[in-house]
């Protein structure tokens, strides 16, 4: 049984913090967005001081006698895990019993005096140093990239999420980024290289990014680098390909200059500097042709991300079987690629999914109207792919050209076929 303990005002666990009264988490002193059922699967776990809390328990416990699937508390659980990143071992799963919570745990009262300086001091808490926006949708089907990323981000000096248009680099990288935030005293910020044409100007961006006063001369990388040649930092260098010289410049004398910054960058080709770790980000994960169910189409990441998108389009939208089906091909016409499948659900709001399943065969002139907000290469798939093309160099159009009589895979035989014709 979960056994139950007077609240106290504050409880703490490693660089984590909980107020009950308030019911709030932090991580060394910044608040963590946290569902109302996922905090209350929290405090279960901890008022169990380290025992096994069943399943059954703990959906007896927050959802008070509710019929509620176990997917939901799985759902639960996996929300507690994504907030506190790194330390996501502190809910363990102990097979066919249930849930674990092993983090080492120290309850302050507010009743009593020497207990109430830490309990204020950390109310008191200095908001956390970054320019990184606050999400307002969930990344969703990366789940496992995010952890993968997150661990490599804590390893190397420079990690390069590397991939096509569209495909969700900057989303995850920023993802990344937030998990990292309490790492970094000196904080964790974005320079967007997206709106930029001219490469002269990525020095000022980063410089701007991070607040610095470069007044009494041109920025430079190496007057950025010498301001933060002693922060400890994260920076995160977004939409680095048509700029990536320049990008490339800067972010390896920013390394060389300080030892202990950090860096992530997004990029549709690799930056090729010294230490550079790449991440290819692969498209999500696509239910296959003999998928029809709901329960079993939500298993894939391109699915729960197009669903999730076109309930927020449509409030009446729900995965019938039918539209399960529509689903499961939109999906796999559009290969996964998380940009496309947005604009597609954005659709469905008003032609309905059977109706966007049907007209796929003209996805450029289908797929428009897409943020209002976002680089306009973000607003069709044609501008995405369009932008992608307009950075090669002829010879590699060139091949590009040629390589498109190929419906699918090929070999390199095959490629070099018809090579100066």
């Amino acid at each position: 049984m979960v056994r139950q303990f007077d609240s106290p005002a504050m409880i703490q666990f490693g660089r984590f913090s909980i107020f009950p009264h308030r019911r709030e988490l932090r991580a060394a002193g910044r608040p963590i967005r946290l569902g109302g059922r996922a905090f209350d699967v929290l405090m279960a776990l901890i008022e169990a001081s380290g025992s096994v809390v069943s399943k059954d328990e703990l959906l007896d416990r927050v959802w008070q006698g509710r019929i509620v699937d176990e997917n939901r508390l799985a759902a639960e659980i996996a929300a507690l895990r994504k907030a506190f990143g790194v330390d996501r071992g502190l809910i363990r799963t102990v097979t066919g019993r249930g849930y674990q919570f092993t983090g080492e745990i120290t309850r302050h009262h507010a009743n009593k005096p020497e207990a109430r300086a830490p309990a204020e001091a950390a109310a008191e808490f200095t908001p956390p140093l970054t320019n990184l926006p606050e999400p307002v949708s969930e990344l969703i089907g990366r789940e496992a990239e995010l952890a993968e990323l997150t661990d490599l981000a804590a390893t190397n000096r420079l990690v390069t999420l590397i991939g096509a248009g569209g495909i969700g680099k900057t989303r995850l990288a920023l993802e990344v980024a937030r998990q990292l935030l309490p790492e970094f005293p000196d904080g964790v910020w974005l320079a967007e290289f997206g709106p930029l044409s001219d490469p002269a100007l990525v020095p000022v961006t980063v410089a701007m990014a991070l607040g610095l006063d470069l007044s009494g001369g041109l920025a430079s990388a190496e007057r950025v680098a010498d301001a933060l040649s002693a922060k400890h930092v994260m920076l995160l260098f977004d939409n680095c390909e048509h700029v990536v010289d320049a990008a490339a410049s800067i972010v390896e004398t920013l390394l060389r200059a300080s030892p202990t910054a950090r860096a992530l960058a997004t990029s549709r080709e690799p930056l090729r500097i010294e230490g550079e770790c790449l991440y290819r980000v692969l498209p999500l994960a696509v239910p296959g042709a003999g998928v029809q169910e709901v329960d079993e189409l939500l298993r894939y990441g391109a699915a729960r991300l197009f669903v999730a998108r076109a309930s927020t389009a449509n409030r009446r939208f729900s995965p019938s079987l039918r539209a399960a089906a529509d689903t499961a091909a939109i999906c796999r016409r559009l290969d996964g690629i998380p940009l496309a499948i947005e604009l597609a659900a954005a659709r469905s709001a008003a032609l309905g999914t059977s109706e966007v399943a049907s007209h796929l065969d003209d996805r450029f002139g289908l797929l428009t109207d897409g943020l209002r907000t976002a680089l306009p290469r973000h607003q069709t798939l044609r501008a995405t792919l369009d932008w992608s093309y307009e950075l090669l160099p002829e010879p590699e159009r060139v091949v590009l050209r040629r390589l498109s009589i190929f419906a699918g895979s090929f070999t390199l035989a095959a490629a070099s076929a018809g090579r100066g014709r």
